[in-house]
């Protein structure tokens, strides 16, 4: 059974910092490449973040270019979104995916004040 599990999503301040992390489980996490995706109320869903299956490139949707960096750790199976010099507009839900095989639940994160 597939599962992507999303954890430290919440609330931050702006230009302040989270660290989204995606367990991966049911399918052999390191054949795959992982996205980031987000959505935002009223907007439609937007790739964020792509890391190819070694972890050896990645890339970003220009609006968070220099302010996010997505890795992976095969070992663990698990995938990390490092989210710094957050802004309001990054509010949104975020959710990993592996393409072709499924996405995970979803996890909130809201930037204001």
């Amino acid at each position: 059974q597939v599962q992507l599990v999303e954890s430290g999503g919440g609330l931050v301040q702006p230009g302040g910092s989270l660290r989204l992390s995606c367990v991966a489980s049911g399918f052999t996490f390191s054949n795959y490449a992982m996205n980031w995706y987000r959505q935002a109320p009223g907007k439609e869903r937007e790739l964020v973040a792509a890391i190819t299956s070694g972890g050896d490139q990645t890339i970003y949707h220009d609006s968070v270019k220099g302010r996010f960096t997505m890795s992976r750790d095969n070992v663990k199976n698990t995938v990390y979104l490092q989210m710094d010099s957050l802004k309001p507009e990054d509010t949104a839900v975020y959710y990993c995916a592996a393409p072709r095989v499924g996405r995970g639940q979803g996890i909130q994160v809201t930037v204001s004040s």
